[in-house]
């Protein structure tokens, strides 16, 4: 079965679940949805009837209930033997609609994940907390310069722009500005979670900005000015 997965709120999820369990939730009639699907050429109740082993109007019931709920639909082939009663009829078949089974599951809220995550820290290392998310983005930023490829003993200038077009791959909007040894951050992918806890995330940017510029043959110490109101920007100075 064809199956799709996307974000939802949780009701909509909720009814989604409830309307797929009541169609296919039965395993008969799941099995015979499959069947349907599996099947090269459309099939009758007769067909249905002896896999199963089932009464006609069950298999019949079945088939009907899958054809209501949009998961089958019917086609009419006309009998090709005229030798037995209703001869030239056209025989009831089913076959697949083009629906399918799509549930979509409620969004992911890494926003809530990085707000609870960064708590976690101020609790179990109050103290630390800063000088480890430093050392963590420098990490970071040295494995992400190894796998953007960022260029080596390029000169400062160079190293900067590069830096800056790196950090906007991962979803900042940063801009160099070589000349003056800073950087312009006016949207930071960590939102709120920033704002809340600016001595973790802005030193988690800190040390980004430090190992990008160690990669480059650039070593430098990476200041960051978190803004103190929402419309204005970050600045690093190197």
């Amino acid at each position: 079965m064809a199956s799709r997965i996307e974000p939802v709120d949780i009701q909509t999820f909720d009814h989604q679940v409830a309307a797929l369990a009541a169609s296919l939730g039965d395993t008969t009639r799941r099995g015979i949805y499959i069947a349907v699907r599996e099947s090269p050429e459309p099939v009758t109740v007769a067909h249905i009837a002896d896999a199963f082993d089932l009464h006609p109007n069950v298999a019949r019931h079945h088939l009907d209930r899958l054809v209501a709920d949009g998961w089958l639909q019917v086609t009419h082939r006309r009998r090709t033997d005229r030798r037995g009663p209703g001869a030239g009829r056209p025989a009831k078949h089913y076959e697949p609609s083009a629906q399918e089974v799509s549930v979509q599951f409620p969004a992911r809220r890494y926003d809530l994940l990085a707000e609870l995550l960064a708590r976690v820290i101020e609790r179990i290392a109050p103290e630390t907390a800063p000088a480890v998310a430093e050392a963590v983005g420098r990490e970071y930023g040295r494995e992400l310069a190894a796998e953007i490829g960022l260029p080596e003993d390029a000169g400062f200038g160079t190293a900067v722009q590069a830096v800056a077009r790196a950090m906007m791959g991962v979803g900042f909007e940063t801009e160099a500005a070589p000349d003056e040894r800073t950087l312009v951050t006016r949207f930071c992918p960590f939102g709120e979670t920033a704002a809340n806890h600016p001595e973790i995330v802005c030193k988690l940017d800190q040390g980004i900005v430090r190992g990008l510029l160690e990669a480059a043959h650039q070593p430098a110490e990476a200041v960051v000015t978190p803004h103190d109101v929402a419309d204005e920007h970050c600045v690093t100075d190197i």
